[in-house]
């Protein structure tokens, strides 16, 4: 089995030399390739419905249209594709405001072939967000360094989830699948699934990647 997926990227030689060692794994097939988020959008307009990628990995800084914009618009468009971020850029406006547009994962370019072939694995199958180590590192820092004691802020605290709910929540921001959470939590992954249901319930959401958009966009973490 292989994955359909779409490249943008404003420069040809990482669309070149990245397509290549992506499609000699055997794992993906590209679909197309496009130089800025306005020509990406254009051409998936063009394709019939079995024909989309189900992965898009996606630059940030481009010409013409962002790849912010352009996952921005096409999440909304077109929201059974995942959207992978892969830029140079670990600052946090550009980390959230991707997170917010709809992508599902941010890697940074520095990553290994195969790093990204898990990454898009664990976007299509396990509906994960993937992050890469340092992002990661990041995102948990920025939730995990507000004063001890602090009270939840009243729009989280009006959700009804408990504090052990949206502590799982700060770490499904951080970008941690259900078995990291639980071995950082000390229970199973199964009671973390558990946990996400009623996370789900309480914000009426379906997925990991509203659940985050949601904190994000409210400002809850």
């Amino acid at each position: 089995m292989s994955y359909k997926l779409a490249l943008v990227d404003d420069k040809p030689h990482i669309l070149s030399s990245l397509g290549r060692e992506l499609t000699e794994s055997g794992l993906v097939e590209i679909i197309f390739t496009a130089n800025n988020g306005a020509d990406f959008l254009e051409q998936l307009n063009s394709l019939s419905e079995n024909k989309y990628p189900q992965v898009v990995l996606m630059d940030i800084d481009m010409p013409v249209m962002n790849g912010i914009d352009a996952v921005r618009n096409s999440s909304n468009l077109y929201p059974a594709i995942q959207y992978i971020m892969l830029t140079v850029f670990d600052d946090d406006d550009k980390l959230f405001d991707a997170l917010k547009a709809g992508a599902d994962g941010y890697l940074l370019k520095e990553e290994r072939t195969d790093a990204i072939l898990r990454a898009i694995e664990e976007v299509v199958e396990k509906k994960g967000a993937p992050m890469s180590p340092r992002i990661a590192r990041k995102t948990l820092n920025l939730l995990l360094n507000e004063p001890a004691g602090k009270p939840f802020d009243n729009s989280i605290s009006k959700t009804g989830l408990t504090e052990r709910e949206i502590e799982i929540l700060k770490n499904m921001v951080a970008g941690l699948d259900y078995r990291q959470i639980g071995e950082k939590l000390f229970i199973s992954p199964n009671t973390v699934r558990n946990h996400i249901t009623k996370i789900y319930d309480k914000l009426h959401i379906s997925s990991k990647t509203q659940a985050v958009n949601l904190a994000i966009k409210n400002k809850w973490m």
